[in-house]
């Protein structure tokens, strides 16, 4: 009979998640290819000389030439990045609890965080190389330094952000601050956390290629020097376009934990404008 319960859709259909989907990437694609297409007429037409800008065939050519040697660099990099990574939210986020916690450390631990945060790593990645060596502790205590302030900042934020009527009915209710934390707090800062983790996991990349920069003898900053020393403009930019890569795989990775942890949060409902345009 029309209008039972059992007629009824008992949630969004494949055809509205493919067109939800599609909506999302259509505009980042045409703008892929808008680019790529004005990269393709401006290298081929030779208004820049090839060896300062190669064709995108010439770019791939050497993707596929040289793939082997370019997936073990992406490798180390990616490596690298990720253990700096999950260090700096580790990190991060402990500092963020102690900080939100305790007045005390809020005055100690604060100031200090802001003052390692403004001085430039590119600075003190030298001496990282002379008290550590050329291994993987200077590229992964980069990518830790570059990506553990904005963990701090947000995870702050968040935990401060609690509403203190659910801490006080959970006072009165006898949680202790172990099960606040665990019920109200953590879940409550986990919107502001993730935005944090999402700047985060894409400046370790970053702090990961610095390191490489000062001293490596392998990864992705290293192919980058060396192209850069021979001149070799195609391998530059199959370099830089592996190194985006890394960030965008693990900015979405970071994306798929928010929608598994906060399905509950507005900006994770399906049907939920963002913006009003």
């Amino acid at each position: 009979m029309p209008g039972t319960p059992t007629d009824r859709p008992s949630g969004p259909g494949l055809g509205r998640r493919v067109t939800a989907l599609a909506d999302a990437f259509w505009r980042p694609a045409l703008v892929l290819v808008a680019v790529f297409a004005a990269w393709w007429f401006v290298a081929a037409r030779e208004y820049v000389p090839n060896y300062l800008v190669p064709t995108p065939g010439q770019v791939w050519t050497t993707m596929t030439d040289q793939w082997s040697e370019l997936a073990r660099h992406t490798l180390v990099t990616l490596y690298e990045t990720v253990l700096g990574f999950v260090l700096a939210a580790a990190l991060g986020l402990a500092t963020a609890v102690a900080i939100a916690y305790s007045r005390t450390l809020d005055k100690a631990l604060y100031p200090i965080v802001l003052f390692a945060q403004v001085i430039p790593k590119i600075a003190i990645a030298p001496l990282l190389v002379v008290w550590f060596g050329l291994g993987l502790a200077p590229k992964v205590i980069l990518a830790v330094l570059i990506a553990f302030f904005p963990v701090v900042i947000s995870g702050v934020a968040g935990l401060r952000s609690t509403d203190p009527e659910l801490l006080d009915l959970a006072s009165t209710m006898g949680a202790g601050p172990w099960r606040t934390f665990r019920k109200i707090r953590f879940p409550n800062a986990l919107p502001h956390l993730m935005a944090g983790l999402k700047v985060a996991v894409t400046l370790a990349v970053v702090g990961a290629v610095v390191g490489e920069f000062v001293g490596a003898s392998e990864g992705l900053g290293y192919v980058l020097l060396l192209a850069n020393g021979n001149l070799d403009s195609a391998l530059l930019f199959a370099d830089l376009i592996l190194m985006s890569a890394i960030g965008i795989v693990l900015f979405v990775l970071v994306e798929i934990a928010e929608a598994l942890l906060i399905p509950w949060h507005a900006s994770r409902r399906a049907g939920v404008p963002l913006t009003t345009s």
